[in-house]
């Protein structure tokens, strides 16, 4: 496994990060012990989650992984967000320093560390003044709660003011960011990669094979059904049967399908081995409903 340094920082994390969305919900705790303990296996060592992923079981269940593997913990990066509801009252979300230090306890309250190394803002908060929550990272960092911090669904204009404010203060600036970035959503390239490039902010991609679209199982025509993301709900998200079935999707799966049976790879491996080598990213987010899907995007590394 490749190994590299995430954004303009000097933490070395591996090329591909390992998502856990499904822990706790289309995968068990079973499952997702499996599957934490093949992305070791295999060089692994960057593992991201969130408070919000099954309301706080992904992170209970990497909590007991880590608990169940002396030594374990040293070998990996974890990294967790905070932002979103999880609690129903009205400081029970956004980025106020009220929420964050909830939301930031909890996580490690969970997670049984007594450090994040990578903590997350999961999305811009027009309410809380930035000024806000850049004093409750750097607080955090100061106090050894948190070692880095990252961004994630900011756009270009909100990780500049982010960047340029907490370096102006002289506070803990981020080190990544992490976007939806795919064949299919290429839009970061115009604005939000150019800025990354200039703070110094390292990509960890989620959806990099936008939902399942890249790895070839859907056709032309043909509405997806059985056991897959768009089988079980072909409305699902923003990768809709209905919003992403257009020409121009069937030509990029027609270029990736020519690529990939040239390269000797599946459609998903080369999808991931493009993005894996564009600019400013440093580890894609893949995740995996089975250890079979998992093992498939391993083989790109």
């Amino acid at each position: 496994m490749e190994y590299r340094l995430l954004g303009r920082s000097g933490l070395a994390v591996s090329a591909l990060c390992l998502g856990t969305m499904t822990f706790g919900s289309e995968t068990d705790r079973a499952g997702a012990f499996d599957q934490l303990d093949t992305f070791v296996a295999a060089g692994g060592s960057f593992i991201d989650t969130a408070d919000v992923y099954s309301k706080g079981v992904s992170e209970e269940i990497i909590g007991a992984w880590l608990a169940d593997r002396p030594g374990v913990r040293d070998q990996v990066v974890i990294a967790t967000k905070g932002r979103f509801p999880m609690a129903a009252h009205a400081n029970g979300a956004g980025l106020s320093r009220r929420h964050l230090s909830d939301a930031l306890n909890a996580s490690l309250d969970r997670l049984g560390v007594e450090s994040i190394d990578l903590y997350q803002l999961h999305s811009w908060d027009p309410l809380t003044p930035i000024e806000e929550y850049l004093r409750f990272v750097d607080d955090a960092v100061s106090a050894g709660k948190v070692h880095y911090f990252g961004l994630s669904n900011f756009v270009g204009w909100q990780l500049t003011a982010v960047a340029e404010r907490a370096a102006a203060q002289g506070w803990t600036v981020p080190v990544s960011l992490q976007p939806q970035y795919n064949l299919l959503t290429r839009y970061i390239e115009l604005e939000i990669v150019p800025a990354c490039e200039r703070y110094g902010l390292g990509l960890m991609p989620w959806s990099p094979l936008a939902g399942g679209w890249l790895t070839g199982k859907y056709r032309r025509d043909t509405r997806p059904s059985g056991a897959s993301r768009l089988g079980d709900n072909p409305a699902r998200g923003m990768e809709a049967y209905d919003r992403r079935n257009t020409d121009a999707t069937w030509a990029v799966l027609d270029a990736l399908e020519d690529v990939a049976k040239q390269s000797g790879l599946t459609m998903a491996q080369a999808a991931l081995a493009w993005l894996a080598d564009r600019p400013q990213v440093t580890s894609p987010i893949v995740g995996a409903r089975t250890l079979e899907q998992l093992q498939g995007s391993l083989a790109i590394a």
